[in-house]
């Protein structure tokens, strides 16, 4: 497969799950109206979902690393079809939190299998590029899906943004199906043993360079989950916008994704992957450090609040490549596992940020930005304990 398809293959898989976390978010106000529960609790068919994604990433590389990357693939897409239709029609909210668990249990295969089939084709900064370029595509999927989810919900409620995310996997799966090579050769695969298994995770879980970078991702990502986790509340609530209204987020949102892999992706072959991580990070704490003080001295108002979320993203997509690389080489001949943990623990902050942390903050966008610099202020920490870390650690021994 040509790299742009195979690019395109691979950021579609990745895309899922922002599809399955945004599209539904204009309808939070309506599905509490459906079943009669409070928001609180309807921010928990985010915050299960995505506790399932997290929970699940932990098993989608090492099987992958002992069945191959695409029969995975291909079994993951059935299971978020059966979440996603079984979700469009539950018959209590209980219901629906179940079959949102099986949407978060199946929507992160695709990134984490992703990840190693780059690595499996591509090292060194091509491997990067394509990670980059991968991010762009990817980021289209923030932006528009809570415009379609608006204008679903407006003309056809919520169920039909479900409907929506069944549709785009069955594409998913059909191109899959025709176009996706398997990278992994039979010779190269790990033999399933748990008890294998096990000791390959403790072994990674004890390599303090891989759990402090992994740390270092998932916070760094987790200043981004923050606004992505509270969205209904800023702009239902504190920007006083109508559902239809998302994009006035989403769309600055992911311009500076885009912006920042199109970049990161340029420079990756004449910029050594650390300095476009130190300038990633350096934009992010800048980034966090405007946002306190606008929001400490003017109300949250269109276009300004939201131009601190759009340069946020861009540092970040600047950095994340290059992080992710980095942490992921660690275990050159553990890449599914690997992918897997540095997900896991990515998405576990992500889902402590949605359930936890964003109800105690989003009723002021004064707080959010407090929560948005925490986050980058320790992604910077992590980031920097690991890399010394790793600088007297052997990793390839381990693995």
């Amino acid at each position: 497969m040509k790299a742009r398809n195979l690019t395109l293959v691979l950021a579609g898989l990745a895309m899922l799950g922002p599809f399955a976390t945004d599209t539904f978010l204009p309808s939070f106000p309506a599905i509490g109206a459906h079943f009669d529960v409070s928001s609180v609790l309807v921010q928990q068919t985010l915050s299960v979902y995505l506790a399932a994604y997290a929970f699940m990433t932990l098993f989608y590389g090492t099987l992958s690393d002992s069945f191959g990357r695409r029969p995975v693939i291909l079994a993951s897409l059935l299971i978020f079809a059966v979440g996603s239709i079984g979700a469009a029609f539950a018959p209590s909210f209980g219901w629906l939190l179940f079959f949102r668990g099986m949407q978060g249990a199946s929507a992160g295969a695709g990134r984490v299998i992703g990840q190693a089939i780059v690595r499996d084709s591509l090292s060194g900064a091509a491997a990067q590029k394509m990670l980059a370029n991968i991010m762009m595509v990817f980021g289209i999927a923030p932006a528009i899906a809570p415009i379609i989810g608006g204008w679903l919900h407006v003309a056809y409620g919520w169920q039909s943004t479900f409907v929506f995310t069944f549709s785009v996997t069955v594409l998913l799966l059909l191109a899959c199906l025709k176009g996706l090579p398997e990278s992994l050769s039979v010779e190269q695969r790990q033999p399933f043993h748990p008890g294998n298994i096990a000791r390959n995770y403790w072994l990674a879980l004890r390599h303090r360079a891989f759990l402090l970078r992994s740390l270092a991702v998932a916070f760094a990502f987790g200043g981004f989950a923050l606004y992505i986790a509270s969205a209904p509340h800023f702009i239902l609530e504190l920007l006083r916008l109508p559902e239809t209204a998302f994009g006035w987020m989403f769309i600055p949102m992911v311009a500076g994704l885009v912006l920042g892999s199109a970049l990161s992706g340029k420079l990756a072959h004449v910029v050594k992957s650390t300095v476009l991580v130190r300038w990633g990070l350096l934009v992010m704490a800048a980034t966090g450090a405007l946002n306190i003080a606008y929001n400490h001295w003017f109300a949250a108002s269109i276009p300004f609040a939201v131009v601190p979320v759009m340069l946020y993203a861009f540092g970040m997509s600047l950095a994340l490549p290059g992080m992710t690389m980095s942490t992921l080489d660690i275990f050159p001949r553990m890449r599914g596992l690997a992918a897997s943990l540095q997900n896991f623990v990515q998405m576990l902050v992500f889902a402590l940020v949605s359930g936890f942390v964003a109800p105690l903050l989003f009723d002021s966008a004064f707080k959010l930005a407090l929560g948005q610099a925490s986050a980058v202020a320790l992604a910077a920490a992590f980031w920097w304990l690991g890399s010394r870390q790793g600088e007297g650690q052997d990793a390839t021994a381990l693995a």
